[in-house]
């Protein structure tokens, strides 16, 4: 026999958090002195160090014609690294989270590799495909094409380690939502462009442009895979990150740090826009949940 006891209405509901009062001071205070130390700190050391010699000093290491160089090449190939995993990165979101089909958990594995393969390794990989040494790259250098050491190659390796980003942050946003829409608009009548424009792309903006800001982020600060197939040639293969290493190894703090700067400007726009988007996403799914 089950009885119905009444609960006490007096009684006040029981807090999920058990700690005390002084637990969670120093749980903060850790981590509030984790973020000083090894975020805020660093970051304001690099503009310190930047306008170490003043302002005119300052734009004057940006405007030399390497440092130039470098951010027209590191805009160039976030340019065309970026549309490219937005592509990808929704093919293999909706191919995932939309359909069954044989090979789909090495779909995943292979969308994640990029995370479990050091940048370097990857580089790697690209000498070893399209090197001298290769077997593609004579036939690569009789028709005159030449990727490593030149832009091609810089943009297949930022491609290689900036395409999870995309498609890993809509995978679970559209497995979530699930196929109801998409149903629902095809047995109108519907075609599979017209549910893609008008139901699928409308349900998944704020987490796309949410993943194109991580893609973009990591596609201008990416050195590890550009290090190995860019060759490091001065005003034509250094992107912004191998121009810092080159004018610091050099002894030219004023310019490593003003470029290195202008790398952290170009984060903390990225970080602005990705906490609006996320106030935005969060801002929508509140008002489209039913009270």
């Amino acid at each position: 026999m089950v009885l119905d006891i009444p609960a006490d209405r007096n009684v006040a509901p029981r807090s999920a958090v058990t700690e005390s009062p002084l637990t969670r001071m120093v749980l903060i205070a850790l981590a509030l002195g984790f973020l000083l130390l090894f975020l805020v700190l660093p970051l304001l050391a690099v503009f310190v160090q930047a306008f170490a010699k003043g302002v005119d000093a300052y734009f004057a290491a940006l405007a030399l014609p390497d440092s130039l160089a470098a951010i027209k090449l590191t805009l160039l190939v976030a340019a065309i690294a970026v549309p490219c995993n937005l592509v990808f990165g929704v093919a293999a979101a909706w191919a995932i989270a939309k359909f069954e089909f044989k090979g789909k958990a090495f779909l995943i594995t292979l969308v994640d590799l990029p995370f479990s393969v050091s940048p370097v390794i990857s580089g790697l990989v690209y000498v070893l495909l399209f090197g001298s040494g290769s077997l593609l790259g004579p036939w690569l250098t009789s028709h005159g094409i030449q990727i490593l050491f030149a832009v091609p190659g810089i943009v297949l390796a930022t491609i290689f380690v900036t395409f999870p980003f995309i498609a890993r942050e809509l995978i679970p946003l559209m497995q979530d939502q699930g196929t109801a829409d998409e149903e629902a608009a095809l047995s109108l009548g519907a075609t599979g462009w017209q549910t893609f424009w008008r139901v699928t792309l409308p349900n998944i903006r704020w987490g796309l442009l949410y993943g194109v800001l991580l893609c973009n982020a990591r596609a201008m600060g990416e050195f590890g895979a550009v290090s190995v197939v860019s060759g490091h040639i001065r005003g034509l293969t250094n992107t912004m990150p191998l121009h810092v290493e080159i004018l610091y190894n050099e002894y030219n703090f004023t310019g490593a740090f003003a470029v290195a700067s202008l790398l952290a400007l170009l984060a903390l726009v990225t970080l602005i826009m990705k906490t609006l988007l996320e106030l935005r996403y969060s801002r929508a799914g509140s008002l489209s949940t039913p009270h």
